[in-house]
């Protein structure tokens, strides 16, 4: 189940991309950050991201969760909403490249869900990777993944210096819409 919540929506996103957004695409396949904090954050949320897949496999194996299944359709359902937020925001924003960059001819996003938090990518995404593991079964995946919050607000922190310096507009942008990930806490 878990795998056709993943992969059913992105074969549509992929189709989305490859009919409407070549572009956005190609820069959503860049792998390599310019930016030395990002390279240390991705490297430690590589250890992170092993262990919240890893770790439901040996718990169920081992049956370490006694979990119903309603909750892991529940979860399911939570992630398919973290892909559909990925979704709107790549359909809103087509430079929402997956490393720290800005393009010359780029400018600041303030409509749709950016009209609400700064980085509404991460918030979907940060549901997708918590609700993962109970998705698949694992009350104890969650614990790794919930390392993922601090590695995601130092990415945050960290993209936000660089759009400061690097995008027209952004100190602006910054002063009008005030949360980056959590309307009214965040």
């Amino acid at each position: 189940m878990y795998l056709a919540t993943l992969f059913i929506p992105m074969l549509f996103v992929l189709a989305y991309m490859l009919k409407n957004a070549p572009d956005l695409l190609e820069r959503r396949m860049r792998m390599r950050e310019h930016e030395s904090e990002q390279k240390q954050l991705i490297k430690i949320s590589y250890i992170i991201f092993m262990l919240t897949f890893l770790l439901p496999g040996f718990d169920v194996r081992y049956g370490w969760s006694q979990m119903p299944a309603f909750v892991a359709i529940a979860a399911n359902l939570i992630v398919l909403l973290g892909y559909g937020i990925f979704y709107i925001v790549v359909r809103e924003n087509q430079y929402a490249s997956r490393v720290i960059e800005v393009d010359t001819a780029q400018q600041v996003i303030s409509s749709g869900p950016y009209a609400v938090v700064r980085h509404p990518m991460y918030a979907g995404l940060l549901l997708l990777y918590i609700f993962s593991p109970i998705a698949l079964g694992s009350y104890w995946a969650v614990i790794p993944v919930i390392c993922m919050v601090p590695i995601m607000v130092g990415r945050i922190i960290n993209e936000e210096k660089v759009l400061t310096r690097d995008l027209k507009g952004y100190s602006e942008y910054l002063l009008k819409v005030r949360y980056r990930l959590i309307p009214g806490i965040w």
